[in-house]
């Protein structure tokens, strides 16, 4: 009978999730990340060869190394391309077997279907997992939890019945949820708090045990402490088992900060000193409290505010303090109290900002994991607070029902403004204060639609917000350049330059304005300092190639868009170009071949041009 219910869970679990995140089937990518991994990503695009594997198992995208990511998207792109209602549903099955795997280790360690069910049904239909399951790019958030979640579960089995090969496939899934996103280094530090409660393997050293006082009055117990040197040889023996798990924790800890750092990342404390990041931090936890318990008005970005009012970081740090003293105090009565509270603080850790990995302040993917430990909180507190059959199931069964309807219906309804770019980042600016990225990402949205005026609008306040900001100057200069309207752009793109002399794009965009104005040496000093600062720029490879081009330099232009090409496979324009200069030359053979590749790529107006000359057939 147990089992029927089980399946029965399952079934609604599957069919709840789908209901309330069906919508994104419809939704599109956004242009936030999804064009570095995705959608401009050649790599991606490439399909499964040992080069594209090659470069999966040693990339570093947007500051992250995960392997396993990086393959999902390409298996995806092989099945369905440019559509990305089929990565979305991808996500939306990761997420279901997440989901899954959850329910599944609860039930199995408390013994508890219902609030098992419940507790699972509550994480998936949460809106907070909108961010990690509609957005493209968060394939990464969904990945590393589906295999998290099936470490749990084979750890449940680990702890009832010892045995190597239980072991091993604990370790084995939490290595594949690594590569999937590091974030998941605290996955050690929550099987120790699962070895408190639910599995109860903490309490065999420090619980007292029942012994018959003596041999001919086995009727009498008493309890006696277990031996000091037992105690300690079963805690060594469960933080040892540990010591794997935190090896390899330590491993892509070290490894995430290089790969942060190598793509600057880490906001130095120089822009951010570390006391503002440790009163944000502060603030943080329980920002993310409360969105958990009222998740409305949530955005894909929330501006840091510097500078945070005294009230409200010790309002935080009060609210912080009194529940873990309150957790503590009850360890024995309550443990799940224990167990979820610092589930909750501790995986969320590594993003709440003491070390910043980014401009925002909080971000609602990061509650992924972090929100398990709050809904086993709020789940076994209300069991251990309504202990009546009658009331469980006349009144708590049925508002359960309603409240799970109603996030289910908030998710459903949040889905939905991440049908695009404008949609979402307009709901964004609707909901949210200074928000100078989304004001950028409606910008380069409308860009996209032709709207260009409107474009240099949302440019303008964003720098208004942010006038130390180098991305909006490049962004604005992008939109003028387009109008033609050169010499605003040039402008726009030494701004972003003296702002951030590091940065690439700029210089490889005001070398297409100098292009434009025929200033082919200036252009092609611009496009070799931005190729020394990204070796692998195949846009700045191709522009410079440009520039020799119109300089005559015939053999310096066809390394360039070679070069372009080995970087970007379906380069067809670069196909087009070298295919010019190889039939200028007279070489109609590999004219003809680029021609004919560029035409296979949509790029077909220089083969039938060769064929009306008789160059190509």
């Amino acid at each position: 009978m147990k089992k029927k219910y089980t399946y029965l869970v399952v079934i609604f679990l599957i069919i709840t999730s789908c209901a309330a995140f069906g919508r994104i089937a419809g939704n599109g990518f956004i242009n936030c990340d999804d064009n570095e991994y995705i959608v401009e990503n050649s790599h991606i695009q490439s399909g499964f060869d040992s080069q594209t594997i090659k470069w999966a198992t040693t990339a570093v995208v947007q500051g992250c190394w995960h392997p396993l990511t990086m393959l999902s998207h390409m298996l995806d792109w092989s099945l369905f391309g440019a559509n990305a209602s089929g990565h979305h549903l991808v996500s939306l099955l990761l997420h279901i077997g997440a989901v899954i795997f959850l329910f599944l280790f609860l039930n199995k360690t408390t013994n508890n279907i219902w609030p098992s069910a419940f507790a699972a049904a509550l994480f998936a239909l949460h809106p907070l997992r909108v961010e990690s399951v509609a957005w493209a790019s968060e394939r990464k958030d969904v990945l590393s939890m589906f295999f998290a979640m099936a470490c749990l579960y084979a750890y449940a089995f680990y702890a009832e019945k010892a045995k190597l090969s239980k072991y091993l496939l604990c370790l084995i899934l939490f290595a594949l949820a690594l590569m999937s996103k590091p974030m998941m280094v605290t996955l050690p530090f929550v099987l120790m708090l699962l070895d408190y409660w639910p599995l109860g393997r903490w309490q065999k050293a420090l619980t007292p045990v029942k012994v018959p006082i003596a041999p001919s009055e086995r009727a009498k117990e008493k309890k006696i402490s277990m031996p000091l040197t037992s105690r300690f040889q079963i805690i060594r023996s469960l933080l040892w088992e540990k010591a794997p798990f935190i090896f390899l924790a330590f491993i892509f800890s070290i490894v995430t900060l290089w790969s942060q750092n190598k793509d600057k990342m880490i906001i130095s404390t120089d822009k951010l000193p570390f006391l503002e990041c440790f009163r944000n931090a502060i603030v943080s936890y329980v920002a993310y409290l409360g969105k958990i318990f009222w998740p409305v008005n949530l955005a894909v970005f929330y501006p840091f505010e510097l500078h945070l009012p005294i009230w409200k970081i010790l309002i935080s740090g009060i609210i912080i303090i009194i529940i873990t003293i309150a957790v503590i105090y009850y360890i024995k009565k309550l443990p799940f109290l224990f167990v979820g509270w610092f589930w909750y603080l501790g995986t969320l850790f590594p993003v709440i900002g003491l070390v910043k990995f980014g401009i925002h302040a909080i971000a609602d993917r990061y509650t992924y994991m972090p929100s398990i430990g709050i809904v086993m909180m709020l789940v076994w507190g209300i069991l251990s607070l309504i202990k009546s059959e009658n009331i469980r199931k006349k009144i708590l069964f049925p508002a359960g029902i309603a409240f799970l309807a109603i996030l289910a219906v908030l998710t459903w309804q949040q889905s939905g403004y991440w049908k695009n770019s404008l949609t979402l980042f307009s709901h964004a600016l609707q909901i949210t204060k200074n928000n100078y990225l989304a004001d950028s990402h409606v910008a380069e949205a409308l860009l996209a639609e032709g709207k260009n005026e409107e474009a240099i609008d949302y440019h303008n306040k964003a720098i208004s917000i942010t006038p130390d900001n180098p991305m909006p100057y490049f962004h604005r200069g992008v939109v003028y350049s387009k109008l033609g309207q050169y010499q605003r752009a040039i402008e726009d793109f030494n701004k972003a330059i003296n702002l951030k002399p590091d940065y690439a794009k700029p210089y490889n965009n005001r070398a297409f304005v100098y292009t434009k104005l025929s200033q082919y040496q200036r252009a092609i000093e611009d496009l070799n300092k931005a190729i020394n600062l990204e070796p692998n720029y195949a846009n700045a490879y191709f522009n410079r190639g440009i520039a020799y081009y119109k300089l005559g330099q015939y053999q310096l232009a066809i390394e360039d868009f070679s070069k372009a090409i080995h970087l970007k496979e379906d380069y067809a324009i670069a196909y087009n170009n070298r295919a010019a200069i190889y039939l200028e030359q007279g070489n109609k053979e590999l004219g003809c071949r680029d021609a004919q590749k560029a035409c296979a790529l949509g790029q077909c107006n220089k083969i039938e041009a060769a064929r009306v000359k008789e160059y190509c057939r």
